[in-house]
């Protein structure tokens, strides 16, 4: 019988091989371990230097010291709120955060003076989509109540409250203390030229991120922290947005009403920035407009040319101060 051919074997070991012993496997180093001689500041700029790197640094809420330590003259507070929704006639505070600091007549930052933030525990339960976007749960504002003492007594001395959308958070809060009523307003997202200096939008995120900083977002008084920092920071021309806001806010405005103005001229008013009030806040119903106060008599002299076109036309006019701006 004839015998097949011997089958080569890929896996058959060569004479010698077990004499030829493999070598060991190089152990790879341990990570150096960060010392006290680490600076973390240094090797961040190191990596900006490059060009190729931006490096957002957590965000530090400034030390408070009392207010007769901060030689700045001027008292502002900035407030945040959370709610459960938002419609301040239905809905309710489940957290407010506010951050009381001084400042100059030019509008430089001064001092972190007072610093509040309290749950409040509402009379229905949180809405699901409320605590995705706050944090905030059932269990943290269970038989929690804010302490409005501790809160007036910030509140009350300030010559002006800020809020990033002041239009939302002062029904809120004058809904929820007194002491909010008689205050000036400001807005940081309105009464803040953000695009003219050279941000990309004017939500707080991305105000914080394009300002070299990252934080905690949605919690009250971390957003209260995160707003101070972006205002105190210079952007054009070494002027700070603070600066902005404080002339802004000192300015009067002039809201005027095109009651009772002819339908066909609906689309020139839209058009012209005029927008639809149906009466339901207590307003007019008419198309309304907000205007600076130097831009007066030529809004009026636009309506009685081209709306009524009757010269004697006297629209409704009311003039807003800080005291009233961003009522509901």
């Amino acid at each position: 019988m004839k015998m097949a051919p011997a089958q080569f074997d890929l896996f058959d070991e060569a004479p010698g091989y077990r004499q030829s012993p493999r070598p060991k496997p190089k152990k790879r180093p341990a990570p150096a371990l960060i010392d006290e001689t680490w600076d973390s500041e240094a090797a961040a700029k190191r990596l900006e230097d490059t060009g190729d790197y931006r490096v957002l640094r957590k965000l530090v809420s400034r030390p408070i010291i009392p207010r007769a330590s901060s030689i700045f003259p001027n008292l502002a507070v900035l407030v945040d709120t959370e709610t459960t929704g938002l419609q301040h006639a239905m809905h309710e505070v489940i957290e407010i955060g506010a951050v009381a600091f001084t400042y100059d007549h030019d509008g430089n930052m001064g001092d972190v003076v007072g610093v509040y933030g309290g749950l409040r525990e509402p009379s229905q339960t949180i809405p699901p989509e409320i605590t995705r976007l706050t944090g905030i749960t059932d269990a943290m504002v269970a038989g929690q109540e804010i302490d409005l003492a501790a809160l007036e007594a910030i509140i009350e001395p300030a010559h002006l409250v800020i809020a990033h959308n002041a239009k939302f958070d002062r029904p809120f809060c004058e809904k929820l203390s007194p002491s909010f009523v008689p205050k000036g307003w400001a807005c940081s997202v309105s009464e803040i030229g953000w695009a003219d200096r050279g941000f990309e939008g004017n939500k707080l995120g991305y105000l914080v991120g394009q300002s070299g900083h990252f934080h905690e977002g949605h919690r009250a008084v971390d957003d209260c922290h995160a707003l101070l920092e972006v205002l105190a920071r210079p952007t054009v021309n070494g002027t700070t947005p603070l600066a902005e806001l404080i002339r802004s806010s000192a300015r009067c405005r002039m809201r005027i009403f095109a009651e009772n103005a002819p339908f066909d001229m609906k689309d020139h008013l839209k058009a012209r920035g005029y927008r639809w009030s149906d009466g339901s806040d207590g307003r007019p119903k008419a198309w309304w407009i907000e205007i600076e106060e130097a831009l007066h008599e030529e809004e009026l002299a636009y309506l009685r040319r081209e709306i009524y076109q009757w010269e004697d036309a006297e629209p409704l006019c009311v003039r807003l101060t800080a005291q009233d701006r961003f009522r509901a």
